[in-house]
């Protein structure tokens, strides 16, 4: 045996020495060298289509778009490539001519644009390890529709379904129509330092993430005259997923008149297992951070960790609806475990629209259904805000409807409070200081139909005016410990119908 071995190792050291041996670089094909002329009037997109086959055969090539301007109809994408659009690129929409908006049986659970993937700039279906990367431009230039494009238009700068390793990193969507980016069904995807660049027109929604998981967005910042960056579920696809593992990290984000951070309205799957963290909120003409459950999603396990809310009408608002708009009229969801950290918030009102429709800000807000409580393990903590504030003492009295199947915040008008707002909720805890500009005579805080309300180390303002600072009505067990007015006094609670945590009714 010894023998053996020996000879076997001498057999090894007589191997002669090899050099390591390069990885070799991804081959490129230059979409100039398939036809593609660039100067912005042309339509390139034969071309491009052509450069996209070949690297896609290579496999792993790069598509390359050197410094010009590509006119282009509807692009399909191939698996197993790269588009790279270098410096002084800009991918143009056409105005004519994109792909026709496929059938599609399960339409009416979502809006149009939901709906139908083919009508785009760039689109593909169940491709694999694609790649959009580069310093250059993708620009709807007015040609993408925000409302329901007709024969030959398109209303989406890129759409991906049941796709799986994409990464978009670095470019800049200009003009995007009803959606720079729609994502749908896809897994294991990365955003880095992409950036979609609001204008007063040609744009809607910045990205829409629907049904996906294994998402990381890091370094990017995302504009919008709609939602920015939304997480949604909804059943064009015929089927849903559990929306799950996904990290927001390190991001600007802007919506001139709806939502920011938002799931929903679209929820017909669940999810889970969400994490923002550093995270700035320049404007949001509705919610800073939203959290809808319209269609019987559960949506649990959503933590944000250092957010900055600016210019933002309503810098939370959380609600559970009956809406139903998925196979089978599913009963309402769940939202619950949900931790919200390290937030600070300023200037707390609408971004200027002209036209946008109601106040120019409302109470934080966590509502549930008569039936369905929001909650429990919904946290607030180290939460600081300075809202608008300016009410008068007697909308304290007021009582909002439900609007089961709606869900803007403005439909509830002004909340009776002027810090957060909670009713059909459980397991609530607030932590953190809020305060107003201008002297605002409601209280603080109401709870009403509610169980387990804690307030824990809360300071919050007093109205010159005001008759409590916080008001519980049907709440079954609540606590107010460690918690002030902004001189020091203790907040005057006023319950009613409601027996404080250790009691019971």
């Amino acid at each position: 045996m010894r023998s053996l071995v020996q000879a076997l190792l001498a057999g090894v050291l007589a191997l002669p020495c090899m050099a390591a041996q390069p990885v070799s670089a991804a081959a490129e094909f230059n979409v100039r060298d398939y036809g593609a002329t660039g100067n912005g009037a042309t339509n390139d997109d034969d071309a491009i289509d052509r450069a996209i086959d070949a690297a896609s055969a290579a496999p792993g090539g790069i598509v390359v778009f050197p410094s010009g301007r590509y006119r282009s109809r509807t692009i399909h994408l191939k698996s197993h490539l790269t588009l790279r659009l270098d410096s002084g690129a800009t991918l143009l929409a056409a105005g004519s001519g994109m792909d026709a908006p496929e059938s599609n049986p399960y339409d009416d659970y979502q809006d149009y644009g939901h709906s139908h993937f083919h009508n785009s700039l760039l689109w593909g279906s169940g491709v694999t390890d694609v790649h959009l990367t580069g310093t250059g431009t993708i620009d709807g230039d007015g040609n993408l529709i925000t409302g329901n494009p007709s024969s030959g238009q398109a209303d989406k700068a890129l759409t991906l379904t049941e796709c799986s390793d994409i990464s978009l990193t670095g470019v800049t969507f200009r003009r995007g129509g009803h959606f720079a980016a729609l994502i749908n069904g896809c897994h294991d995807i990365t955003i880095d330092g992409l950036r979609t660049i609001r204008s007063s027109s040609g744009v809607r929604d910045g990205v829409n993430l629907i049904n996906s998981w294994n998402v990381t967005v890091t370094n990017s910042r995302i504009e919008s005259n709609d939602d920015a960056l939304v997480f949604k579920s909804d059943y064009a696809l015929g089927h849903t997923f559990t929306s799950q593992n996904v990290r927001v990290r390190d991001t600007t984000v802007y919506s001139h008149e709806n939502n920011a951070l938002q799931f929903g309205s679209e929820t017909c799957g669940n999810f889970r297992d969400f994490r923002f963290e550093n995270v700035t909120v320049l404007g949001a003409g509705k919610a800073g951070i939203g959290i809808v459950s319209m269609d019987g999603a559960i949506i649990e396990d959503i933590h944000y960790d250092g957010v900055s809310l600016t210019k933002t009408t309503s810098p939370f608002f959380s609600k559970i609806g009956e809406r139903r708009r998925c196979p089978g009229s599913p009963p309402a969801g769940r939202i619950r475990n949900i931790t919200i950290s390290n937030v600070t918030g300023t200037r707390l009102t609408a971004p200027v629209v002209t036209g946008t429709v109601g106040a120019s800000d409302y109470t934080s807000t966590l509502t549930g259904t008569p039936s369905v409580d929001i909650g429990p393990g919904i946290t607030f903590t180290n939460v600081d805000l300075t809202v608008p504030g300016g009410h008068p003492a007697s909308e304290a009295s007021r009582n909002p409807g439900e609007f089961l199947t709606t869900y803007p915040p403005r439909d509830y008008g002004a909340r009776p409070s002027y810090g957060y707002w909670i009713r059909h909720a459980t397991g609530i805890t607030l932590n953190g200081e809020t305060r107003f500009d201008d002297n605002d005579n409601r209280p603080y805080l109401i709870a009403d139909d509610a169980s387990n309300v804690r307030l824990d180390g809360v300071v919050a303002q007093r109205g010159s005016r005001s008759a409590y600072d916080v008001g519980f009505t049907g709440v079954n067990g609540y606590a107010v410990r460690d918690s002030t007015n902004t001189s020091g006094g203790a907040l005057r609670v006023r319950a009613t119908g409601s027996t404080p945590i250790g009691r019971t009714r």
